[in-house]
Order: C-alpha cells, then sequence, then structure tokens
C-alpha cells in the first residue's frame, strides 16, 4: 500500500468481492460452448472424397490429333502414301490402304478380317503389329509416313483403341504409325 492510499470500506469490499464471482447466466442467454463435431463430420467427409478422387486426376493421356484433309499428312504430295485405315470391329480388325483392302494373312486385295479375333473375341495385336510394320516397309516411299485413321465401331471397349494404338505405333524400337487420328465409322 502507498502512503497516499486510505483503507478500503467494509462496503467498498462487499461491492467488490460480489462484483468479481462468476455471475449466473440466465437459460435464456444460453452462452454455452460451440459444438463444432457436426463441422468436424462434414470436413472428414470432404476429406475422403478428396482422397478418393485422387487417383482419378492423375491419368495418364495419349495425345492425338484430329484429321486433317489430304493425305498422309507429313507426307509430301509428290509422293505415294499408304494412308493407313484401322477398323476394329467385333470380329476383329481390318487394315485399309488409300487404295485397296489388306485381306486375312496379310495380303493386299483380299476381302474379310485382315487380323481375325479368336473364339474367345480376343485379337492377336502381335499380328496386327507384325502386319502395320510389313505394310509401312513395303515401299521406301512409305517410311516418312506416321498416320493411322482408327475406326472403332459403335460399343468398342476402350481398352480395345489402347490396344489397337499401341500395336501399330512402334514395333520394337522401329517408328511405325505414331500419329493417330480417330474416323467415324460410317
Amino acid at each position: 500500500m502507498e502512503e497516499n492510499d486510505a483503507p478500503l470500506s467494509a462496503s467498498q469490499r462487499s461491492k467488490i468481492r460480489r462484483l468479481s464471482q462468476p455471475k449466473e447466466h440466465d437459460p435464456s442467454e444460453a452462452g454455452g460452448e460451440l459444438n463444432i463435431v457436426p463441422f468436424l463430420d462434414i470436413v472428414m467427409n470432404v476429406l475422403m472424397f478428396v482422397l478418393a478422387t485422387i487417383p482419378a486426376v492423375f491419368t495418364s493421356t495419349i495425345d492425338v490429333e484430329p484429321p486433317t484433309m489430304g493425305r498422309g499428312g507429313s507426307v509430301r504430295k509428290d509422293t505415294p502414301s499408304l494412308n493407313l485405315t484401322m477398323i476394329i470391329a467385333n470380329g476383329g480388325v481390318s487394315l485399309k490402304t488409300g487404295t485397296f483392302s489388306i485381306g486375312p494373312g496379310c495380303e493386299a486385295g483380299g476381302s474379310g478380317f485382315t487380323v481375325a479375333a479368336s473364339g474367345d473375341g480376343v485379337v492377336p495385336w502381335d499380328d496386327v503389329k507384325a502386319c502395320a510394320a510389313k505394310l509401312k516397309n513395303a515401299s521406301p516411299d512409305y517410311k516418312e509416313e506416321n498416320n493411322i485413321t482408327i475406326i472403332a465401331e459403335p460399343g468398342t471397349p476402350y481398352s480395345t483403341i489402347i490396344k489397337a494404338m499401341d500395336a501399330v505405333r512402334y514395333s520394337g524400337e522401329d517408328v511405325l504409325f505414331d500419329n493417330v487420328n480417330f474416323g467415324v465409322p460410317r
């Protein structure tokens, strides 16, 4: 206590004691605690959704270009072009050039599927790859050509189209037809 301070009277001490005591709240004032459990439930649900969809975000993509008018794309106009088209159907795969169809056994001018599907509907993609390599190596004029148009019948599974693209893109280290265009069946 300092020299100037006067001692408190009994009524002053009583008033200070009364004001410093916590007050009982009226139930209508309900100043209780904030319940954050529902908020945490919502945050956890959003977090689980984000974690579940992350694998869908990081999918691989394959670059393709829309079809262009003209022949061969990357080949000069004064050289012959292969202009290869692959048609995927339920019974197998047909390959066609700008001038003729490729028949069974990868023979020019044939009719039917170039590579027929087996009895269980599975296409031997190694045979398709071998035929595409044979066609590309048929003439030195085709060495620079890398375009292929893939046409799939409606309802063809996505995995079948990817397998077809993989079959004609590369043969070992050699680039076959890595510029894939999609066509519309007529």
